[in-house]
């Protein structure tokens, strides 16, 4: 089949790579000209495991073509995916739709037969609808479809996830529509995945819903933890004797930092947005916000404990910065929060992410960036382990470290607290 993939961010970019992966011609369409250009030429915008040799088969064999001309893309497509950006307004908690409408307006002037229109994006409940209304202005309802179709794609196994998917939600009436598209996602269905056709607008609340799940399991751990530490119980015995019941299952179950990355942070918001729209409180999903915004408060007043509110000069590492492991996004990390926070305290900062250096940082003057672990730790007072990287799991810091009176916080309990006593390590972890 002919697609067209509208927007070579995060989603558009993994699922245009994976759809031509499996036979399909597509064309990855985006107006910035430079990100096209090095896309041509292998060079992709983010980190992600198996992207980039993935997109080079397929451009050599030419299933996957890169352009910034959107009108030519669509007529020459049968399918068209929309994958633009849906942040969360600056004034408040609802989503941005103001590209989406773009390449809507843009679509319906490019239509001469029937094309099916797809939100990849993640968007609020009605925006099909209004997309419908856009686009039958200058063309027949006739001669296109408008489809929900969200895509479940976690950041450092987005390969994976979209080959091996759980489920493929399709949220359309149409008949033609839906059989297309069964027929597209047949490779994946083969291998498993539930195919799940469903109203637009069932399909547009079933990503939001996920999500905000997802973020509320990863909030509810976290919160159990802040008690663990009370009453001296490990946190980790509480989330493997809940994740062996089938019906909460372990996943999402790992005490840690603030969720962040750029989905939950803004769909928990726009999904409150969409149901005050609609004079609907949802009490719970605003208390995970509430909460999740807090976390980020708690894991700095953990580290002025530590450090006996002694924080003025102190070398300061942080292994990771990124929201999670696998991944270069940045977008609501808490070291965001965190870092700022002690430089203004009077903390000297250095760390090391395999990601590379962050811009985000380079404005401050007390934030050092360090090539290497071993680098990035040796003069340390304080190591933060922020992100769960393989990277982090196996150092020496007895040997590494050149300040014999560090202590380390360990945000992922990635360490055994038992061993770490054991090597006279002055050691503190989340929820024991």
């Amino acid at each position: 089949m002919k697609l067209c993939m509208i927007g070579t961010g995060y989603v558009g970019l993994v699922s245009g790579v994976c759809f031509s992966d499996l036979g399909n011609d597509v064309i990855c369409v985006d107006k910035d000209l430079n990100k096209i250009e090095n896309l041509k030429n292998g060079i992709i915008p983010i980190y992600e495991p198996g992207l980039e040799e993935l997109l080079i088969k397929n451009y050599k064999n030419n299933r996957l073509r890169f352009s910034t001309n959107l009108k030519d893309s669509i007529s020459k497509s049968d399918i068209i995916f929309i994958c633009v950006g849906t942040p969360t307004k600056k004034n408040g908690n609802n989503a941005d739709l103001s590209q989406v409408y773009n390449v809507a307006k843009e679509i319906s002037k490019s239509i001469k037969r029937f094309k099916i229109i797809i939100t990849k994006s993640t968007v609020p409940v009605t925006t099909g609808d209004e997309i419908e209304k856009i686009i039958s202005k200058k063309v027949s309802k006739k001669l296109f479809s408008v489809v929900s179709n969200p895509e479940f794609l976690r950041e450092g196994d987005a390969i994976r996830d979209f080959t091996y998917p759980d489920r493929v939600v399709i949220g359309t009436h149409n008949k033609k529509s839906n059989k297309i598209l069964k027929n597209l996602y047949s490779p994946l269905i083969s291998k498993g995945a539930k195919y799940v056709n469903t109203s637009r607008r069932a399909a547009e609340l079933i990503k939001y819903a996920s999500n905000a799940f997802l973020a509320t399991k990863i909030t509810f751990i976290n919160e159990l933890a802040n008690l663990c530490e009370k009453i001296n119980v490990n946190i980790e015995d509480i989330s493997i004797g809940m994740g062996l019941d089938n019906r909460i299952g372990s996943r999402f179950l790992r005490a840690g930092p603030a969720y962040g990355g750029s989905c939950f942070p803004k769909d928990t918001k726009a999904i409150t947005a969409t149901a005050n729209k609609f004079k609907t409180n949802l009490t719970v999903i605003k208390s995970v916000i509430k909460s999740n915004e807090n976390r980020s408060s708690l894991m700095l007043k953990k580290v002025f404990e530590i450090l006996k509110n002694k924080i003025k000069n102190k070398n300061i590492c942080f292994l990771g910065v990124t929201f999670k492991a696998n991944t270069d996004d940045m977008r609501d990390s808490s070291s965001l929060t965190m870092i700022p926070a002690l430089i203004k305290k009077g903390a000297k900062i250095n760390y090391f992410d395999p990601t590379g250096e962050k811009l985000d940082f380079k404005k401050f003057n007390n934030v050092t960036f360090s090539n290497n672990i071993k680098d990035a730790i040796k003069k340390s007072d304080l190591i933060i382990i922020h992100t769960e990287w393989n990277d982090f799991k196996n150092i020496n810091f007895k040997k590494d470290v050149k300040n014999k009176k560090f202590s380390i916080f360990d945000m992922r309990n990635i360490y055994s607290a038992d061993k770490m006593k054991d090597n006279k390590i002055k050691y503190f972890s989340i929820g024991n």
